[in-house]
Protein backbone atom coordinates (compact mmCIF):
# COMPACT_ATOMS: atom_id res chain seq x y z
CA UNK A 1 0.00 0.00 0.00
CA UNK A 2 1.48 3.53 -0.72
CA UNK A 3 1.58 5.66 2.28
CA UNK A 4 1.23 8.81 1.28
CA UNK A 5 3.26 10.27 4.32
CA UNK A 6 6.09 7.83 3.86
CA UNK A 7 7.08 9.89 0.71
CA UNK A 8 10.42 12.40 0.58
CA UNK A 9 8.42 14.72 -1.46
CA UNK A 10 5.54 14.75 1.75
CA UNK A 11 8.11 15.60 4.45
CA UNK A 12 8.21 18.70 5.71
CA UNK A 13 11.60 20.51 4.67
CA UNK A 14 14.31 20.65 7.22
CA UNK A 15 15.03 23.49 9.25
CA UNK A 16 17.62 26.03 8.18
CA UNK A 17 20.44 24.49 10.90
CA UNK A 18 19.31 21.41 10.55
CA UNK A 19 20.37 21.45 6.93
CA UNK A 20 23.79 23.17 7.53
CA UNK A 21 25.00 20.50 9.62
CA UNK A 22 23.85 17.70 7.03
CA UNK A 23 25.79 19.62 4.17
CA UNK A 24 28.60 20.56 5.95
CA UNK A 25 29.13 16.82 7.35
CA UNK A 26 28.19 15.37 3.70
CA UNK A 27 31.15 17.91 2.56
CA UNK A 28 33.28 17.12 4.94
CA UNK A 29 33.01 13.57 4.09
CA UNK A 30 33.74 14.25 0.65
CA UNK A 31 37.27 15.88 1.43
CA UNK A 32 38.04 13.08 4.24
CA UNK A 33 37.90 10.75 1.28
CA UNK A 34 39.38 13.19 -1.44
CA UNK A 35 42.63 13.96 0.95
CA UNK A 36 42.27 10.98 3.50
CA UNK A 37 45.87 11.55 5.39
CA UNK A 38 47.05 14.87 6.07
CA UNK A 39 50.33 14.95 7.05
CA UNK A 40 52.78 16.00 10.23
CA UNK A 41 52.84 19.97 9.27
CA UNK A 42 49.60 20.04 8.66
CA UNK A 43 48.30 18.57 11.73
CA UNK A 44 50.91 20.20 14.03
CA UNK A 45 49.60 23.51 12.18
CA UNK A 46 45.63 22.78 12.98
CA UNK A 47 46.66 21.90 16.52
CA UNK A 48 48.68 25.39 16.80
CA UNK A 49 45.44 27.14 15.67
CA UNK A 50 43.61 25.17 18.14
CA UNK A 51 45.90 26.43 20.47
CA UNK A 52 45.50 30.18 19.67
CA UNK A 53 41.75 29.93 19.28
CA UNK A 54 42.14 29.12 23.22
CA UNK A 55 45.16 31.23 24.05
CA UNK A 56 43.62 34.40 22.14
CA UNK A 57 40.08 34.20 24.04
CA UNK A 58 40.89 33.20 27.34
CA UNK A 59 39.18 35.89 29.13
CA UNK A 60 36.09 35.31 26.95
CA UNK A 61 36.03 32.14 27.20
CA UNK A 62 36.06 32.43 31.65
CA UNK A 63 33.72 34.85 31.47
CA UNK A 64 31.08 33.47 28.89
CA UNK A 65 31.51 30.08 30.90
CA UNK A 66 30.64 31.86 34.07
CA UNK A 67 27.81 33.73 32.66
CA UNK A 68 26.65 30.52 31.52
CA UNK A 69 26.82 28.75 35.14
CA UNK A 70 25.66 32.00 37.07
CA UNK A 71 28.79 32.27 38.54
CA UNK A 72 32.34 30.17 37.73
CA UNK A 73 35.07 30.13 39.77
CA UNK A 74 37.95 31.66 37.83
CA UNK A 75 40.88 29.57 38.92
CA UNK A 76 38.91 26.47 38.62
CA UNK A 77 38.58 27.62 35.04
CA UNK A 78 41.90 28.25 34.96
CA UNK A 79 43.06 24.96 36.22
CA UNK A 80 40.60 22.42 34.96
CA UNK A 81 39.88 23.82 31.52
CA UNK A 82 42.71 25.79 29.81
CA UNK A 83 45.36 24.73 31.15
CA UNK A 84 44.61 20.83 30.77
CA UNK A 85 43.79 22.29 27.15
CA UNK A 86 47.41 23.56 26.28
CA UNK A 87 49.13 21.04 28.23
CA UNK A 88 46.80 18.34 25.70
CA UNK A 89 48.10 20.11 22.61
CA UNK A 90 51.69 20.76 23.83
CA UNK A 91 51.50 16.82 24.21
CA UNK A 92 50.05 15.83 21.14
CA UNK A 93 52.46 18.14 19.21
CA UNK A 94 55.48 16.98 21.15
CA UNK A 95 54.84 13.17 20.14
CA UNK A 96 53.30 13.44 17.13
CA UNK A 97 55.55 12.42 14.63
CA UNK A 98 56.66 9.32 16.75
CA UNK A 99 52.63 8.46 17.34
CA UNK A 100 51.77 8.76 12.93
CA UNK A 101 55.02 6.34 12.38
CA UNK A 102 54.30 2.89 11.70
CA UNK A 103 55.24 0.37 14.47
CA UNK A 104 57.26 -2.50 14.07
CA UNK A 105 55.52 -5.78 15.17
CA UNK A 106 57.38 -9.18 15.42
CA UNK A 107 56.50 -11.77 12.27
CA UNK A 108 56.24 -15.68 13.10
CA UNK A 109 59.28 -17.85 11.73
CA UNK A 110 57.23 -19.58 9.40
CA UNK A 111 57.24 -16.23 7.44
CA UNK A 112 60.40 -14.62 7.80
CA UNK A 113 62.10 -12.92 6.25
CA UNK A 114 58.60 -10.96 5.71
CA UNK A 115 58.00 -8.03 7.43
CA UNK A 116 55.10 -6.78 9.45
CA UNK A 117 54.01 -3.26 10.35
CA UNK A 118 50.84 -1.40 12.26
CA UNK A 119 50.16 1.72 9.94
CA UNK A 120 48.27 4.63 11.87
CA UNK A 121 45.31 5.96 9.05
CA UNK A 122 42.68 8.80 10.37
CA UNK A 123 39.46 7.44 10.24
CA UNK A 124 37.79 10.33 8.44
CA UNK A 125 35.18 12.43 10.26
CA UNK A 126 34.41 12.56 14.27
CA UNK A 127 31.61 14.10 15.87
CA UNK A 128 32.19 15.15 19.60
CA UNK A 129 28.90 15.64 21.38
CA UNK A 130 30.20 17.67 24.47
CA UNK A 131 28.51 18.00 27.78
CA UNK A 132 28.79 21.56 30.03
CA UNK A 133 29.93 20.67 33.19
CA UNK A 134 33.50 21.40 32.12
CA UNK A 135 32.35 22.96 28.34
CA UNK A 136 35.96 23.60 26.79
CA UNK A 137 37.64 21.04 28.21
CA UNK A 138 36.00 18.13 27.52
CA UNK A 139 35.06 19.63 24.04
CA UNK A 140 38.09 20.30 23.00
CA UNK A 141 40.36 17.04 24.57
CA UNK A 142 38.70 14.57 22.74
CA UNK A 143 38.82 16.86 19.29
CA UNK A 144 42.81 17.47 19.84
CA UNK A 145 43.43 13.76 19.84
CA UNK A 146 40.92 13.32 16.87
CA UNK A 147 42.91 16.36 14.86
CA UNK A 148 46.15 14.48 16.06
CA UNK A 149 45.21 12.04 14.12
CA UNK A 150 44.48 13.63 11.27
CA UNK A 151 40.98 13.64 11.21
CA UNK A 152 38.17 16.11 10.23
CA UNK A 153 35.75 17.16 13.48
CA UNK A 154 32.66 18.01 14.14
CA UNK A 155 31.53 19.97 17.61
CA UNK A 156 28.07 19.89 19.37
CA UNK A 157 28.34 21.92 21.89
CA UNK A 158 25.75 21.65 25.23
CA UNK A 159 22.55 23.37 24.92
CA UNK A 160 22.99 24.13 28.98
CA UNK A 161 26.52 26.63 28.17
CA UNK A 162 24.97 29.03 25.20
CA UNK A 163 27.59 31.97 25.65
CA UNK A 164 30.02 29.48 25.27
CA UNK A 165 28.91 27.29 22.55
CA UNK A 166 28.88 30.63 20.91
CA UNK A 167 32.40 31.79 21.25
CA UNK A 168 33.30 28.67 20.78
CA UNK A 169 31.83 28.86 17.39
CA UNK A 170 32.73 32.00 16.19
CA UNK A 171 36.47 31.75 17.31
CA UNK A 172 37.25 28.47 15.74
CA UNK A 173 35.14 29.78 12.48
CA UNK A 174 37.85 32.61 12.47
CA UNK A 175 40.63 30.06 12.22
CA UNK A 176 39.34 26.81 10.63
CA UNK A 177 38.12 25.76 7.13
CA UNK A 178 34.28 24.51 8.03
CA UNK A 179 35.93 21.48 6.47
CA UNK A 180 38.62 20.80 8.94
CA UNK A 181 36.97 21.45 12.22
CA UNK A 182 33.11 22.98 12.79
CA UNK A 183 31.02 23.96 15.62
CA UNK A 184 27.32 23.82 15.39
CA UNK A 185 24.55 25.69 17.09
CA UNK A 186 22.59 24.31 19.90
CA UNK A 187 19.45 24.21 18.12
CA UNK A 188 17.30 20.78 19.13
CA UNK A 189 16.86 19.93 15.81
CA UNK A 190 20.85 19.88 15.43
CA UNK A 191 20.94 17.72 18.75
CA UNK A 192 18.71 14.99 18.31
CA UNK A 193 20.06 14.65 14.61
CA UNK A 194 23.52 14.49 15.43
CA UNK A 195 23.83 11.39 16.95
CA UNK A 196 22.22 9.86 14.38
CA UNK A 197 24.89 10.84 10.90
CA UNK A 198 27.25 8.38 9.68
CA UNK A 199 30.42 9.30 11.25
CA UNK A 200 33.65 7.45 11.28
CA UNK A 201 33.98 7.30 15.27
CA UNK A 202 31.61 9.40 17.50
CA UNK A 203 32.31 10.78 21.24
CA UNK A 204 29.57 11.45 23.77
CA UNK A 205 30.11 13.10 27.26
CA UNK A 206 27.34 13.08 29.41
CA UNK A 207 24.80 11.01 31.45
CA UNK A 208 24.39 7.24 31.53
CA UNK A 209 21.01 7.67 30.34
CA UNK A 210 21.70 9.97 27.10
CA UNK A 211 24.72 7.91 26.69
CA UNK A 212 22.51 4.74 25.89
CA UNK A 213 20.64 6.74 23.36
CA UNK A 214 23.64 8.01 21.92
CA UNK A 215 24.46 4.37 21.14
CA UNK A 216 21.57 3.43 20.07
CA UNK A 217 21.51 5.77 17.44
CA UNK A 218 25.19 5.15 16.58
CA UNK A 219 24.72 1.66 16.35
CA UNK A 220 22.43 2.25 13.22
CA UNK A 221 25.05 3.64 11.34
CA UNK A 222 27.57 0.84 12.79
CA UNK A 223 29.53 3.93 14.00
CA UNK A 224 32.08 2.95 16.81
CA UNK A 225 31.54 5.21 20.15
CA UNK A 226 33.60 6.67 23.21
CA UNK A 227 31.22 7.00 26.02
CA UNK A 228 32.65 9.45 28.31
CA UNK A 229 29.91 8.63 31.25
CA UNK A 230 29.23 8.90 34.92
CA UNK A 231 27.52 6.92 37.73
CA UNK A 232 28.54 7.03 41.28
CA UNK A 233 31.97 6.96 41.92
CA UNK A 234 32.84 5.65 45.82
CA UNK A 235 35.27 6.78 47.88
CA UNK A 236 36.24 3.90 50.57
CA UNK A 237 38.28 4.91 53.94
CA UNK A 238 40.16 1.94 55.19
CA UNK A 239 40.90 1.40 58.70
CA UNK A 240 44.25 2.50 58.17
CA UNK A 241 43.83 5.78 56.82
CA UNK A 242 44.27 9.85 57.95
CA UNK A 243 40.73 11.19 58.54
CA UNK A 244 42.00 14.44 58.42
CA UNK A 245 43.89 14.22 55.84
CA UNK A 246 41.15 12.20 53.73
CA UNK A 247 38.54 14.90 54.38
CA UNK A 248 40.67 17.68 53.38
CA UNK A 249 40.88 15.80 50.01
CA UNK A 250 37.81 14.20 49.56
CA UNK A 251 36.31 17.93 50.59
CA UNK A 252 38.40 19.67 47.69
CA UNK A 253 37.71 16.74 45.11
CA UNK A 254 33.77 17.17 45.94
CA UNK A 255 33.11 20.80 46.02
CA UNK A 256 35.59 21.51 42.80
CA UNK A 257 32.83 23.00 40.14
CA UNK A 258 30.33 22.46 43.16
CA UNK A 259 30.57 19.01 42.66
CA UNK A 260 29.63 19.12 39.28
CA UNK A 261 32.09 16.44 38.02
CA UNK A 262 31.84 13.14 36.05
CA UNK A 263 34.32 12.13 38.56
CA UNK A 264 33.58 13.53 41.73
CA UNK A 265 33.26 11.21 45.14
CA UNK A 266 30.15 10.59 45.08
CA UNK A 267 29.70 9.01 48.28
CA UNK A 268 31.94 7.66 50.96
CA UNK A 269 32.18 4.41 52.80
CA UNK A 270 33.77 4.63 56.30
CA UNK A 271 34.70 2.26 59.51
CA UNK A 272 31.40 2.47 61.40
CA UNK A 273 33.07 3.75 64.89
CA UNK A 274 34.64 6.76 62.32
CA UNK A 275 31.59 7.82 60.56
CA UNK A 276 30.51 10.52 62.55
CA UNK A 277 34.00 11.95 63.88
CA UNK A 278 34.51 11.75 59.65
CA UNK A 279 31.37 13.83 58.69
CA UNK A 280 32.76 16.47 61.01
CA UNK A 281 36.00 16.25 59.44
CA UNK A 282 34.73 16.62 56.33
CA UNK A 283 32.02 19.87 57.52
CA UNK A 284 34.81 21.38 58.72
CA UNK A 285 37.38 21.44 55.91
CA UNK A 286 34.45 22.78 53.49
CA UNK A 287 33.84 25.38 56.09
CA UNK A 288 37.43 26.18 55.53
CA UNK A 289 37.43 25.78 52.16
CA UNK A 290 34.49 27.75 51.09
CA UNK A 291 33.76 29.64 54.30
CA UNK A 292 29.58 30.47 54.44
CA UNK A 293 28.92 33.29 52.45
CA UNK A 294 27.31 32.26 48.98
CA UNK A 295 29.11 34.96 47.37
CA UNK A 296 32.25 33.58 47.79
CA UNK A 297 34.33 33.55 44.27
CA UNK A 298 35.82 30.39 44.82
CA UNK A 299 32.69 29.04 44.93
CA UNK A 300 30.73 27.98 41.53
CA UNK A 301 26.96 27.89 40.98
CA UNK A 302 24.90 25.41 40.17
CA UNK A 303 24.43 24.92 36.29
CA UNK A 304 20.58 25.83 36.36
CA UNK A 305 16.87 26.33 38.75
CA UNK A 306 16.15 22.67 37.74
CA UNK A 307 19.24 21.52 38.56
CA UNK A 308 19.24 23.08 42.13
CA UNK A 309 15.44 22.14 42.29
CA UNK A 310 16.67 18.42 41.96
CA UNK A 311 19.59 18.95 45.15
CA UNK A 312 17.17 20.37 47.15
CA UNK A 313 14.34 17.16 46.61
CA UNK A 314 17.77 14.96 47.12
CA UNK A 315 18.34 15.94 50.39
CA UNK A 316 15.05 16.75 51.82
CA UNK A 317 14.43 12.87 50.46
CA UNK A 318 17.27 11.43 52.51
CA UNK A 319 16.43 13.88 55.20
CA UNK A 320 12.03 12.54 55.20
CA UNK A 321 13.98 9.02 55.57
CA UNK A 322 16.01 9.51 58.75
CA UNK A 323 19.42 11.12 57.72
CA UNK A 324 21.37 13.48 59.44
CA UNK A 325 21.97 16.52 57.04
CA UNK A 326 25.47 18.44 57.99
CA UNK A 327 26.09 21.69 56.16
CA UNK A 328 28.74 24.12 56.98
CA UNK A 329 26.70 27.34 56.12
CA UNK A 330 22.80 28.32 57.31
CA UNK A 331 20.75 26.70 54.13
CA UNK A 332 17.85 28.59 54.47
CA UNK A 333 19.68 32.12 53.61
CA UNK A 334 17.79 32.88 50.55
CA UNK A 335 21.46 34.15 49.10
CA UNK A 336 22.16 30.41 48.60
CA UNK A 337 19.54 30.22 46.05
CA UNK A 338 19.79 33.82 45.16
CA UNK A 339 22.76 32.51 43.52
CA UNK A 340 22.63 29.60 42.69
CA UNK A 341 24.67 28.20 44.90
CA UNK A 342 23.94 25.06 46.43
CA UNK A 343 25.13 25.30 50.52
CA UNK A 344 27.85 21.89 50.53
CA UNK A 345 26.00 19.58 52.10
CA UNK A 346 26.55 16.40 53.84
CA UNK A 347 24.00 13.06 54.48
CA UNK A 348 25.14 11.07 57.26
CA UNK A 349 23.91 7.46 57.21
CA UNK A 350 22.32 7.31 53.81
CA UNK A 351 21.12 4.01 52.92
CA UNK A 352 20.04 2.59 49.55
CA UNK A 353 16.53 3.35 49.40
CA UNK A 354 17.20 6.89 49.52
CA UNK A 355 17.39 8.64 46.36
CA UNK A 356 20.58 9.83 46.80
CA UNK A 357 21.89 6.68 46.48
CA UNK A 358 19.97 5.73 43.25
CA UNK A 359 21.10 8.37 41.06
CA UNK A 360 24.18 10.24 40.11
CA UNK A 361 24.33 13.08 42.64
CA UNK A 362 26.43 16.02 39.78
CA UNK A 363 26.29 18.71 43.31
CA UNK A 364 27.96 19.25 46.46
CA UNK A 365 26.26 16.67 48.72
CA UNK A 366 28.20 13.99 49.72
CA UNK A 367 26.34 10.96 51.41
CA UNK A 368 28.54 9.31 53.90
CA UNK A 369 27.92 6.06 54.69
CA UNK A 370 29.06 3.35 57.88
CA UNK A 371 30.39 -0.31 56.78
CA UNK A 372 31.76 -3.21 59.61
CA UNK A 373 34.17 -5.33 57.46
CA UNK A 374 36.19 -4.12 54.87
CA UNK A 375 34.62 -7.24 52.37
CA UNK A 376 31.36 -5.15 53.35
CA UNK A 377 32.76 -2.42 51.22
CA UNK A 378 33.75 -3.70 48.64
CA UNK A 379 30.31 -5.51 47.94
CA UNK A 380 28.49 -2.91 48.55
CA UNK A 381 30.35 -1.08 45.42
CA UNK A 382 30.37 -4.13 43.37
CA UNK A 383 26.49 -4.24 44.11
CA UNK A 384 25.98 -1.53 41.94
CA UNK A 385 27.01 -1.01 38.21
CA UNK A 386 30.96 -0.25 37.57
CA UNK A 387 31.67 3.27 38.29
CA UNK A 388 33.90 6.17 36.21
CA UNK A 389 36.00 6.64 38.99
CA UNK A 390 37.33 4.64 42.56
CA UNK A 391 39.43 6.37 45.66
CA UNK A 392 41.05 3.94 48.19
CA UNK A 393 42.54 6.58 51.56
CA UNK A 394 44.69 4.05 53.71
CA UNK A 395 48.46 3.03 54.39
CA UNK A 396 47.21 -0.86 54.67
CA UNK A 397 48.70 -2.16 51.11
CA UNK A 398 47.65 -5.11 52.15
CA UNK A 399 43.96 -3.74 52.10
CA UNK A 400 44.61 -1.25 49.43
CA UNK A 401 45.47 -4.04 46.87
CA UNK A 402 42.35 -6.03 48.01
CA UNK A 403 40.37 -3.34 47.05
CA UNK A 404 41.97 -2.89 43.20
CA UNK A 405 41.95 -6.74 42.48
CA UNK A 406 38.15 -6.92 43.49
CA UNK A 407 36.49 -4.14 42.27
CA UNK A 408 36.27 -2.83 38.78
CA UNK A 409 36.31 0.77 37.14
CA UNK A 410 37.60 3.36 34.92
CA UNK A 411 40.01 4.83 36.81
CA UNK A 412 41.73 5.18 40.42
CA UNK A 413 43.20 7.38 42.35
CA UNK A 414 45.07 6.38 45.98
CA UNK A 415 44.76 8.61 49.04
CA UNK A 416 43.53 11.44 46.64
CA UNK A 417 40.72 12.53 44.46
CA UNK A 418 40.48 13.23 40.64
CA UNK A 419 43.78 13.21 39.90
CA UNK A 420 44.39 9.77 37.50
CA UNK A 421 42.04 12.13 35.09
CA UNK A 422 45.17 14.41 34.87
CA UNK A 423 47.73 11.97 33.99
CA UNK A 424 47.95 12.30 30.20
CA UNK A 425 50.31 9.15 29.45
CA UNK A 426 47.54 7.32 31.09
CA UNK A 427 44.10 6.39 29.22
CA UNK A 428 40.51 8.29 30.73
CA UNK A 429 37.25 6.16 30.26
CA UNK A 430 34.53 4.17 31.81
CA UNK A 431 33.62 0.41 32.13
CA UNK A 432 30.07 -0.93 31.42
CA UNK A 433 27.51 1.67 32.32
CA UNK A 434 30.04 4.45 33.11
CA UNK A 435 31.39 4.16 29.81
CA UNK A 436 33.36 2.89 26.72
CA UNK A 437 36.28 3.58 25.37
CA UNK A 438 39.19 6.26 26.02
CA UNK A 439 41.23 9.08 25.46
CA UNK A 440 44.23 11.68 26.29
CA UNK A 441 47.72 11.40 24.87
CA UNK A 442 48.67 8.72 22.83
CA UNK A 443 44.91 6.54 23.62
CA UNK A 444 43.33 9.15 22.25
CA UNK A 445 45.72 9.14 18.90
CA UNK A 446 45.07 5.10 18.77
CA UNK A 447 41.14 5.47 19.61
CA UNK A 448 41.28 7.82 16.40
CA UNK A 449 43.36 6.31 14.61
CA UNK A 450 42.42 3.05 12.17
CA UNK A 451 46.18 0.95 13.39
CA UNK A 452 46.06 -0.82 9.98
CA UNK A 453 48.17 -4.07 10.16
CA UNK A 454 50.40 -4.52 6.92
CA UNK A 455 52.49 -7.51 5.83
CA UNK A 456 55.27 -7.09 3.56
CA UNK A 457 55.91 -10.38 1.60
CA UNK A 458 59.50 -11.60 0.62
CA UNK A 459 60.81 -13.04 -2.06
CA UNK A 460 62.81 -15.44 -0.14
CA UNK A 461 59.88 -16.72 1.78
CA UNK A 462 58.43 -20.35 0.56
CA UNK A 463 54.46 -19.04 0.96
CA UNK A 464 54.30 -20.10 -2.75
CA UNK A 465 54.36 -23.62 -1.17
CA UNK A 466 51.15 -23.40 -0.27
CA UNK A 467 49.56 -23.43 -3.55
CA UNK A 468 48.01 -26.03 -4.99
CA UNK A 469 48.68 -28.47 -7.10
CA UNK A 470 49.53 -29.93 -3.47
CA UNK A 471 51.52 -32.72 -3.36
CA UNK A 472 55.12 -33.83 -1.25
CA UNK A 473 56.13 -30.20 -0.66
CA UNK A 474 53.00 -29.13 0.92
CA UNK A 475 53.70 -32.62 3.20
CA UNK A 476 57.14 -30.90 4.22
CA UNK A 477 55.84 -27.57 4.63
CA UNK A 478 53.34 -28.83 6.86
CA UNK A 479 55.43 -30.53 8.83
CA UNK A 480 57.65 -26.81 9.49
CA UNK A 481 54.30 -25.02 10.34
CA UNK A 482 53.75 -27.80 13.05
CA UNK A 483 57.22 -27.85 14.48
CA UNK A 484 57.35 -23.61 14.32
CA UNK A 485 53.33 -23.41 15.73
Amino acid sequence: MDHALDRPSDRPPPSAPLRGLEDAFHAMVERSRAEPAPGLAERLDRLARLRTVVADNEERFRQAISADFGHRCAVETNIAETMMVFSEIRHATKHLKSWMAPQRVSTALQFLPARNRLMPQPLGVVGVIAPWNYPLQLTLAPAIGALAAGNRVIIKPSELVPHFSALLKETVAARFDAAELLVTGVEDEVAKAFAHLPFDHLVFTGSTRVGRLVAEAAGRNLTPVTLELGGKSPVIIDASADLEEAAERIAYGKLLNAGQTCIAPDYVLVPERALQAFAEKVRAQMRRMYGTDPANKDYTSVISDRHYARLENLVADAAGRGAKILQPAEPDDPNWKAHRKFPPTLIVGATEDMAVMQEEIFGPVLPVLGYREPADAIAFVNASDRPLALYWFGKDRVARDEVLARTVSGGVTINDCLFHFAQINQPMGGVGASGTGAYHGEWGFRTFSKLKPVFYRSKFNRLADLYPPYGGKIARLEKMMRFMS
